[in-house]
């Protein structure tokens, strides 16, 4: 044989085999899978994530992260960052809200160092080990070896010492007002923090406990810069404790703590319900079979190695938020401390979270998956209403001045729409009507500009409201879920009707000279200069590019505005025609999102911000279903990976996260308040989801590759199925979805009418 082409045989074998022994064929433990540093490695200039490894339960009260940075700095861990200065808790939702409650655990050796920078140490992520349950890292500089564990409002630390008479575990309080106490004979450390970034009543403290398993040789408090030798109880601006031990090397101390809203003594409460006996590695363990209980839910396989990593280090950010802002009394009522009016009061609280980023997949994802949760969510939200007037439509913990829209119309609409029940939907439905009348006390609640939307039926761009078309184009959206709702709960029909009039406003901005949306002013003119790549200004973190397809509810009637389906696509293209040109003007400088476009190298096409994930699964709506299975593809492969760098954009409290989820599975809630999911392409061979009501459903796609990405042909159940879409009840039911996978688009599938989304021009107008 010719030994040019016997190698070059050998080779193609070599890779045939290679990516054959790359494919996954079963997971069995999912969180394994995780990468919780996924998203890391970000700065205020270019996001690849902005996130921070969470070490928590689903949902859980309280987080545990490593802190690199300072003190007040939302960038708290940061993956470039070589040292720590402590272990926090935290609540942060996202490093742009910053973070509340928060206080650090950090070991030392040899002097008692307590001040942020005197305690730093060296570390590496060569020695680091991140999983949503366990924390473990090697603090070079004590010489100590830290592990964490956590529960939903607990945890425990086990810190392995070197052999030295002076080890120390270093309690930092944080500043802008805390207190500490050393309980010696109860090897016991107690106090509250008060620091936050805003969003709370004058009554906020984080109450917690620390619980040593080895009795203190030294302790003391300190506070700034000062250690205090006289008194193991201190209240200031910003205060702390350290206490010694002598150690042998390899000496574990292990410490639980706590931490509560409501009170010490609940603090107290909660350790021991969720800690109660066990030791470290049987809370280790729980918090693993936790993950694993809800991971599991969805099995995929047929995937690569990097696939599978991805897509369960995306379903665990889609379990994290919004927390759960609850606790249970000695009598196992549930009761929340309100960050509304400070009072404590009965009943389901949620918080941190930002509905105009997660309206779009991460609730439409707990309808399908959580409904349960769903319901208690809701709950929280007319909870909310009841104490503050207003739904929460940005809260961390209470409400934030951030952000537009009254996207919680979405959320509400979609989870009573695809059948939850079990909440308070009348209280819910007042307050939804309230957001449509009334300006609210910040504007992120209520509708900034509804005086000129209801009576002029857009926000105008002269009137000096900000980002005024994006408004305009969300409430229209806001509107239709509440005439959906409004025709479930069998409103009056005056009022139906002026919601369904009220959610065609989009039209009003539409201009068929640039086929865009584009800010008007109030005499109706549209403004002028008009230039579609600014960003900001009539939009939010966008331009007209991104936010003219936020018509979620009618995009036939969108297509009809641009002169037909065939025009549409037309459009479609040009998104990832054009090249990635922006005016930052508005901003005065590249904003981070504008940067994360120019640098994805896909033209106008914004993944890394929410306006635009929903737009290629428009091509469904428009007899170019295959051009949404190449781009979805597309973004699937290069925009995500489970590395430090692996998000193209903020990750936005599982937004992007349920994105990759969703499309990986094979389709996207396009839009909320509708029950329907519009088909992508799935990117494995195999999955299994199990719902809350025990049916399963499987998607089996034959032939899916990295180059088999186009849907030849699909059966429901084992009848041909033809729709560009798949409704809520027939993944409810249970069954089997088959795919015939190819590598040329089938252009005569999902074509016909009958085949389209839904649409309110084609639906509902007759």
């Amino acid at each position: 044989m010719n030994m040019k082409r016997f190698g070059l045989l050998a080779v193609a074998f070599c890779c045939a085999t290679l990516s054959k022994a790359q494919e996954v064929s079963q997971v069995t433990d999912p969180v394994e899978w995780v990468n919780p540093l996924m998203g890391t490695d970000s700065k205020i200039s270019l996001s690849n994530g902005n996130t921070y490894p969470a070490i928590a339960l689903p949902w859980g009260m309280n987080f545990w992260m490593p802190q690199t940075g300072k003190i007040g700095n939302g960038w708290a861990y940061q993956y470039s960052a070589d040292k720590l200065r402590g272990f926090k808790q935290t609540h942060q939702p996202s490093p742009w809200i910053n973070d509340y409650g928060q206080f650090a655990i950090m070991p030392v050796t040899g002097t008692a160092k307590f001040t942020q920078d005197d305690r730093a140490s060296w570390f590496s992520h060569k020695s680091e080990v991140a999983k949503p349950y366990y924390y473990s890292v090697y603090v070079a500089d004590a010489d100590v070896t830290t592990e964490i564990t956590p529960t939903e409002r607990a945890a425990q630390f086990r810190f392995t010492f070197p052999t030295t008479d002076s080890a120390f575990v270093v309690l930092d309080a944080f500043d802008r007002g805390s207190y500490v106490k050393i309980i010696p004979s109860e090897r016991k450390i107690i106090g509250y923090t008060t620091r936050n970034s805003g969003g709370v009543p004058k009554n906020f403290k984080n109450y917690f406990v620390l619980v040593f398993d080895k009795p203190f040789k030294t302790a003391n408090t300190w506070h700034g810069e000062t250690l205090a030798k006289d008194t193991l109880e201190y209240k200031a601006d910003h205060v702390g404790a350290i206490v010694g031990f002598a150690t042998t090397r390899g000496e574990q101390v292990n410490v639980k703590v706590a931490s509560s809203f409501i009170s010490q003594e609940q603090a107290e409460l909660n350790m021991q319900r969720e800690l109660a006996n066990d030791d470290f590695n049987t809370t280790k363990t729980k918090a693993k079979e936790a993950w694993n209980k809800e991971l599991s839910r969805i099995l995929v396989s047929g995937g690569t190695i990097d696939q599978v990593r991805t897509f369960y280090s995306c379903l665990y950010r889609t379990m994290l938020f919004p927390r759960k802002f609850y606790e249970l009394d000695a009598q196992n009522k549930i009761m929340h401390y309100s960050p509304y009016n400070g009072q404590v009061l009965p009943g389901y609280m949620f918080t941190d979270n930002g509905f105009w980023d997660t309206f779009r997949a991460v609730f439409p994802f707990f309808s399908l998956m959580y409904p349960t949760l769903d319901a208690h969510i809701m709950d929280g939200l007319a909870n909310t209403y009841k104490e503050s007037g207003w739904l929460p439509e940005w809260a961390s913990p209470g409400h934030r001045n951030c952000m537009i829209g009254s996207n919680s119309a979405s959320l509400i609409s979609d989870a009573y729409i695809k059948g939850i029940r079990g909440f308070d939907i009348n209280t819910l439905y007042e307050a939804i009507l309230k957001n449509t009348e009334n300006e609210g006390p910040m504007t992120s609640v209520g509708r900034k500009g509804v005086d000129y939307y209801n009576k002029l039926g857009y926000v105008p761009y002269d009137v000096k409201i900000n980002e005024n078309a994006a408004r305009t184009l969300e409430y229209a959206y806001d509107d239709f879920t509440i005439y959906k709702l409004a025709q479930a709960l069998n409103r009056p029909k005056a009022e139906i009707a002026r919601f369904a009039k009220r959610n065609q406003n989009y039209r009003n901005l539409y201009d068929p000279s640039h086929k865009l949306m584009r800010g008007k002013n109030k005499d109706g003119q549209f403004q002028s200069p008009f230039n579609p790549f600014k960003w900001g200004d009539a939009f939010t973190e966008g331009n007209s590019w991104h936010y003219t397809w936020s018509v979620f509810h009618d995009i036939e009637g969108l297509a009809n505005l641009m002169g037909g389906k065939a025009e549409m696509v037309n459009m479609l293209d040009s998104v990832f025609i054009m090249p990635p040109v922006f005016d930052d003007s508005y901003y005065g400088g590249v904003i981070h999102e504008i940067r994360e476009m120019q640098i994805a190298g896909m033209g106008q096409y914004a993944h890394g911000n929410q306006p635009i994930q929903h737009m290629i699964y428009l091509y469904n709506y428009v007899g170019a279903p295959w051009k949404a299975q190449y781009w979805i593809r597309q973004v699937l492969d290069r925009l995500y990976h489970a590395t430090p760098d692996g998000y193209c954009g903020d990750e936005d409290n599982g937004q992007t996260s349920a994105w990759y989820v969703f499309s990986s599975l094979g389709f996207y809630p396009v839009c909320p308040g509708t029950p329907e999911y519009v088909f992508g392409a799935p990117l494995f061979k195999h999955a299994e989801i199990t719902f809350e009501n025990g049916k399963k459903f499987t998607i089996d796609a034959d032939g899916n590759s990295k180059e088999n990405f186009y849907i030849e042909s699909m059966n429901l159940n084992g009848k041909t199925y033809d729709k560009n879409f798949i409704t809520h009840q027939d993944l409810q039911n249970g069954g089997q979805l088959q795919i015939k996978m190819a590598d040329q688009p089938n252009k005569s599938r999902g074509i016909n009418n009958a085949a389209l989304p839904y649409s309110f021009s084609r639906v509902e107008k007759r």
